[in-house]
Formats: C-alpha cells, structure tokens, sequence
C-alpha cells in the first residue's frame, strides 16, 4: 500500500510545482500579473487554479494520514501566488515524506470514513479509498491545474505533468 500510495502522491505533487513554476515564468516573460493565472478557471462554475493546488494538496496529505489511522493537521487555504502555492505544495511533500511503509502497509482492509459535505461522511476499506477516491482526485485536481496554465497559454506538455523518469 505504502508503494501504491506515497510514491504517486509525491510524484504528482512534485510534478505540479514544477507545472506551477512554468506558469510564473510565463506570466512574467509575458509581463502581466501571475495574479491573474492564480485566479483563472476553466469555467465559472469550476475552482480558480488556487483552490484546485489546495486540494490536491488536502487530498494527498490527509489520504495518507488516513491510510495511516491518523489525521492531516490541516493547512490555511490562503495561497494567493505562486510561491505560497509551491510552498504549500512541498510542505505537502515533506508530511508525505515523514511517513513508513510500517505506518501504510496493510492498511487495505482498514476502514476509513470520509467527509463528504454537508455533514455527510462515506466508509470503505483502505484499497478502495486509495484506488477509486484518493488517487483519482489528486489527479484530477492537478489535471485541471495543469489545464487552466494550458488554457491561459502556458507551453506545457504531457512530460510537465507525468515528470521525467
């Protein structure tokens, strides 16, 4: 579980500060504020790229925690600028990192119940928590970042988001 778990989340994490990176430096090559990409979404009724960096972040540190039997402490959603957010996401890296397989391993079977909104909640064992609810959400929390630094003319392609092997 541990293998199936941290290495992704910190890969993909990683990979995004780096997606983050490229979108500063286009915003400044560009001469306009980085302000106004931090705020860009896809659509009106979607999150800007701050709010989706936050939970992807939120979803990779507390789905460990929770895998572990543990609780994320939780993290300000203050970020207004790139640096606040590359920060926000290596801090996320550095909690991802101070976890063992001892503290993951096994954790398959282990019931986990997650709030859903408005005071709602589901529960389901370990695997199925990582592999349908965790992992696709960071995924497409960081798609969907990924997409709008695209959208608003930021030269990426699918090695920015896998990462170099």
């Amino acid at each position: 579980m541990y293998t199936a778990t941290v290495p992704p989340l910190r890969r993909t994490l990683t990979n995004l500060i780096a997606v983050l990176g490229k979108g500063l430096a286009h915003a400044e090559a560009q001469g306009f504020d980085p302000a106004v990409l931090v705020t860009s979404r896809l659509y009106p009724d979607m999150f800007p790229l701050a709010r989706q960096v936050q939970i992807a972040s939120d979803l990779a540190r507390r789905g460990v925690a929770r895998l572990a039997g543990l609780e994320a402490p939780p993290l300000a959603d203050s970020e207004t600028s790139f640096p606040e957010l590359i920060d926000r996401l290596q801090r996320s890296i550095d909690y991802l990192d101070g976890f063992s397989a001892d503290q993951i391993d096994g954790s398959e079977e282990r019931e986990i119940t997650v709030p859903i909104g408005r005071g709602e909640t589901i529960t389901m064992a370990g695997w199925p928590f990582l592999s349908m609810f965790v992992l696709p959400n960071v995924y497409f929390h960081a798609t969907t970042t990924y997409a709008i630094l695209r959208h608003n003319g930021v030269v990426l392609g699918k090695r920015d988001f896998l990462g170099e092997s």
